[in-house]
């Protein structure tokens, strides 16, 4: 299983429906979105994270696995590229809830990594996979506790 960032930038795409998207994930329901892919080795189980580009705050807002293999659909300007469906198990809405910023992510080993990348769907450094992982777990529980 290889890991990617996903970018969303809410200045050039809204994602209108983010918090049903949430409330839904709150539920138990499955939540898939398809999302630009820059990468053409993603698979289907491939770790998916997600972090907010162009606007503040800036960093990892949720994460999810590849639900699909790439396909080719329409993105926020209309042009064809490639997509992928990504199964969310975790979205905060960075208007609204604090997100793992990009201070904390550029600390130690993590910042040898691009979190704000112009493009979506990029590798993330495998050796850099595991601790980011438990960043990000840790980041979860000490948010709802």
């Amino acid at each position: 299983m290889n890991t990617y960032l996903f970018a969303w930038n809410p200045v050039k795409y809204e994602w209108h429906t983010i918090s049903e998207c949430i409330d839904a994930l709150k539920r138990g329901e499955s939540v898939k979105e398809d999302w630009s892919c820059a990468s053409k080795k993603v698979k289907p189980g491939d770790r998916a994270f997600l972090s907010v580009v162009g606007t503040e705050p800036r960093g990892i807002f949720a994460s999810g696995y590849v639900a699909s293999d790439l396909f080719l659909g329409k993105n926020h300007r209309g042009n064809m590229a490639n997509r992928v469906m990504i199964e969310f198990d975790v979205i905060l809405n960075p208007a609204k809830e604090s997100i793992l910023t990009l201070d904390i992510l550029n600390i130690g080993n993590l910042e040898k990594q691009l979190w704000t990348p112009q493009a979506s769907g990029i590798s993330i450094r495998p050796e850099l996979v595991e601790e980011l992982e438990a960043l990000w777990q840790d980041f979860l529980q000490t948010r709802n506790s």
